[in-house]
C-alpha cells in the first residue's frame, strides 16, 4: 500500500510540473504573437513613409522621412508618459473616465504582459 501511495504522490507531482510547464509555454505564444502583430503594425509606418516619400518631389523626400521618424518618436513618448496610464492604469479608487496610475511605468515590471500590451498599443 505503502508503493501506491508514493506513486500516487510522484504522479501529482508530475502533473502539477506539466501544469506549470503549460501556463509558461502559453505565456510564450502570447507573448510571441503580441509582439509579432506589434511589428506588423509598427512596420506600417514605414510602408506609409514610403508611399507619402513616393508622393512629393525628389527634394523633399528627407523632410518627409524626418517627419514621420519624429511622429512615430514622438506618439511613443507620449503613449509612455501620458497614454498608458490614461488608457489602461489601474484606479485606485473607483473611477470609470481614465486610470490615474503607471505614470513613466510605474510598477510596469510587476507582470509579464504589460511589456507587451504597451508594445502593442503603442504602435497604433
Amino acid at each position: 500500500m505503502a508503493t501506491l501511495d508514493s506513486l500516487d504522490a510522484r504522479l501529482t507531482a508530475q502533473q502539477a510540473k506539466l501544469d506549470a510547464l503549460e501556463a509558461n509555454y502559453n505565456e510564450s505564444l502570447d507573448t510571441i504573437w503580441m509582439l509579432l502583430a506589434s511589428m506588423l503594425v509598427f512596420f506600417m509606418h514605414a510602408g506609409f513613409s514610403l508611399l507619402e516619400a513616393g508622393s512629393v518631389r525628389f527634394k523633399n523626400t528627407q523632410n518627409i522621412l524626418a517627419k514621420n521618424l519624429l511622429v512615430v518618436t514622438v506618439g511613443f513618448l507620449c503613449w509612455y508618459v501620458f497614454g498608458y496610464p490614461f488608457a489602461l492604469g489601474t484606479p485606485e479608487k473607483s473611477n470609470k473616465f481614465m486610470g490615474h496610475t503607471n505614470f513613466f511605468m510605474d510598477g510596469f515590471w510587476d507582470s509579464k504582459s504589460n511589456f507587451r500590451v504597451w508594445f502593442f498599443q503603442g504602435a497604433f
